[in-house]
């Protein structure tokens, strides 16, 4: 018992004795280290706005070294990489404009067709003098032209208007050739022009959808006035055989030919933006310059005119409905 308990105490003296050595040890470099940090030369503080100004040194430092081999071989590598002297290499980036440039043998530079085509149809109606005898009736067009951008372009056209004749005319002309000793039992009458024009067309306002535009043009008209009366008589059909028939024989005719002017709106419809094809609905105001002839059913003269008005200036609207493309 007094031997275990003599061992305990030694060792918690040597444990104290231990203890106290370290801390005298901590204790000595502390101020060792104290007394070397008094005698170094003082810390200025750092001036930021100095070293933010300073310049960049970009100079290789000393002791960055390269092997003779890869400096060589980087040097010849950046001396041979030109681009501009290889033939081997794609020609430099082209500019463009704001607008894309579509320009090729079927589209002009600002994306518009250079050839354009027109079909349609729709009515006559006859105005100042030629209003006192003919009547509205129907009228075809056809035609195209050169598109020289999206706003000009130039049609030649081929239009076909057609007219009915006034009954107060047709009853008068049958009252004159029954006086002449026709012998007619009623008359019936038409006339039309067909014609051959160039057309200067301007697209004054074009959207996404709806567009409209002024034309004018010039050219050859020819007018061409008949009287007819039915006859009966026998026709033949493959399947039925000769029948009894009812034609149109013509009684008296006139022809005219003239230049003419025209000019007149159009407004144009697409069904998309991308369409090419536009529908129109237009109307102008035509006049043809014909040349008068007297009035001269005598017989002594080499003509005989028992209808004026079919060598008389013809003035008409005609209203056209087609597409454009």
């Amino acid at each position: 018992m007094h031997t275990t308990a003599r061992m305990n105490g030694l060792f918690s003296l040597s444990t104290r004795i231990a203890a106290i050595a370290i801390f005298v040890a901590g204790a000595t470099l502390g101020l060792q280290a104290q007394q070397a940090l008094n005698t170094a030369s003082p810390v200025r503080p750092l001036d930021l706005k100095a070293a933010l100004n300073a310049p960049i040194d970009l100079t290789a430092p000393d002791d960055l070294n390269y092997s003779s081999s890869v400096g060589v071989s980087e040097t010849e590598s950046a001396e041979n990489f030109n681009l501009s002297g290889r033939e081997d290499q794609p020609p430099p980036r082209r500019t463009y404009s704001r607008r894309p440039n579509y320009n090729d043998k079927w589209h002009n530079s600002d994306g518009s067709n250079k050839y354009g085509f027109v079909v349609g149809g729709g009515f006559t109606i006859p105005v100042g003098g030629t209003h006192n005898y003919a009547t509205t009736s129907w009228k075809f067009q056809v035609g195209g032209g050169r598109n020289f951008n999206k706003k000009f372009g130039v049609l030649l056209q081929f239009d076909y208007d057609k007219f009915g004749m006034q009954t107060s005319t047709l009853n008068q002309q049958l009252a004159l050739y029954n006086s002449l000793g026709a012998g007619l039992p009623e008359l019936d009458g038409n006339l039309h022009d067909w014609s051959f024009t160039l057309n200067p067309v301007y697209n004054f306002y074009q959207a996404d959808a709806v567009g409209a535009y002024v034309v004018g043009g010039a050219g050859f008209y020819h007018k061409y006035t008949q009287f007819t009366t039915p006859v009966n008589g026998t026709c033949f059909d493959p399947f039925y055989g000769y029948y009894l028939c009812s034609a149109n024989a013509p009684v008296d005719w006139y022809t005219s030919n003239a230049f003419g002017v025209n000019g007149g709106i159009g407004f144009t419809y697409r069904l998309s933006r991308f369409s090419g094809e536009r529908f129109f609905a237009e109307v102008r105001y035509v006049y043809t310059h014909n040349s008068r002839r007297p009035y001269d059913v005598s017989g002594n003269t080499a003509y005989f005119n028992a209808f004026p008005p079919a060598s008389a200036p013809t003035t008409y609207i005609p209203v056209t409905f087609g597409i454009r493309f």
